[in-house]
């Protein structure tokens, strides 16, 4: 049944806020239909209190585990990097050990193609990357056991290389400079040019977008190159909050978001979930408003964030030991 607070909450904020990658539209849709998530309004409320009275840092960008020489071939990176970013969990934990030291996850994928950028001039070339052999790929992101969905990488690294190939002169940097500084409109391009980008789904037959590598595509670009050359967008604001799989637990631990007693269930009991089940699209839909509400509710207690750096900080924030943290939903899925 819907919650006529939330449709009035989610009304005003569809009307002051710009929406053209359908992303809040489309999922705003799915919580008003919600079985098995719901949101805690009165907690955003709490939630910005606490946060609004203590710095909230924004965490920047991490040049020690990212490669980056303000070239064209860090523009390669991000893609690259992007395209490989997501389920990263599991037993045991697939980790690396690099000049960085001992990191798994995300970290261990940044490092490892840092490393390989840095042994390998060719490595960030699309042609390279086009015709990359397993082999080759299985030897820059080797660890204590083999990264999830490895096939799955290999074929997003060789069809990156093939689009910027065939479609875009072999060069990252052209796919960015078409967008003009448009960060929503970089995104669409993106999704609508690389397939693996293209994050979207359906719910009880209605389309829903969430675009959760493209977008944090733009986002690595604006942190990477400090909002300068290939990192300047004009709308940073128009983007939204990256539907993944950290997030949902803080929000969980901090009573923003409730699961129905059969999901949490399943959820804290390291079930998997379906991919694109009602269940995982209820999760992250609910999340991308949760951040959305939140992020309003602290510019009303004078702390303005846009959906980037609130995306940042929640991410940074659920690496850490907070209490009532419970596990996260696990979904195998390239998208996130």
């Amino acid at each position: 049944m819907t919650n006529p607070n939330l449709s009035r909450k989610i009304s005003k904020l569809l009307t002051e806020h710009a929406d053209p990658l359908g992303v809040l539209a489309t999922t705003a849709y799915v919580i008003q239909r919600a079985g098995f998530v719901s949101l805690n309004l009165a907690r955003v409320e709490t939630v910005a209190r606490v946060l609004a009275r203590r710095a909230v840092p924004v965490p920047a960008w991490n040049y020690e585990h990212h490669f980056f020489d303000g070239t064209e071939k860090t523009v390669t990176y991000i893609f690259l990097l992007d395209a490989l970013n997501f389920c990263f969990w599991g037993e045991p934990k697939w980790r690396v050990n690099h000049i960085q030291g001992d990191v798994d996850g995300y970290w261990a994928l940044a490092a490892s193609l840092k490393h390989a950028a840095q042994r390998d001039p060719n490595f960030l070339e699309a042609n390279f990357l086009a015709t990359v052999s397993p082999e080759y790929l299985a030897r820059v992101l080797r660890g204590n056991v083999e990264i999830p969905l490895f096939v799955e990488r290999w074929r997003n690294t060789q069809e990156l290389g093939r689009v910027l190939r065939d479609r875009f002169d072999g060069s990252a940097a052209r796919l960015v400079e078409s967008a003009n500084g448009d960060a929503t409109r970089l995104a669409r391009l993106v999704a609508e040019n690389i397939s693996s980008f293209n994050d979207t789904t359906l719910y009880k037959n209605r389309a829903v977008n969430f675009f959760k590598r493209a977008q944090i595509l733009v986002g690595d670009l604006y942190g990477s190159f400090n909002g300068e050359k290939w990192g300047a967008f004009k709308n940073l604001h128009d983007l939204t909050a990256f539907a993944d799989y950290k997030l949902p637990q803080i929000l969980r631990a901090w009573e923003i978001l409730h699961y129905a007693p059969v999901l949490a269930r399943r959820v804290d009991g390291k079930k998997t979930l379906e991919k694109d089940s009602e269940e995982e699209i209820e999760i992250r839909a609910s999340m991308i408003w949760a951040v959305e509400f939140l992020r309003h509710a602290l510019a009303q207690h004078g702390r303005e964030l846009n959906s980037l750096q609130m995306d940042w900080f929640l991410w940074e924030s659920s690496q850490g030991d907070i209490k009532g943290m419970k596990p996260y939903h696990r979904v195998r899925t390239i998208y996130y």
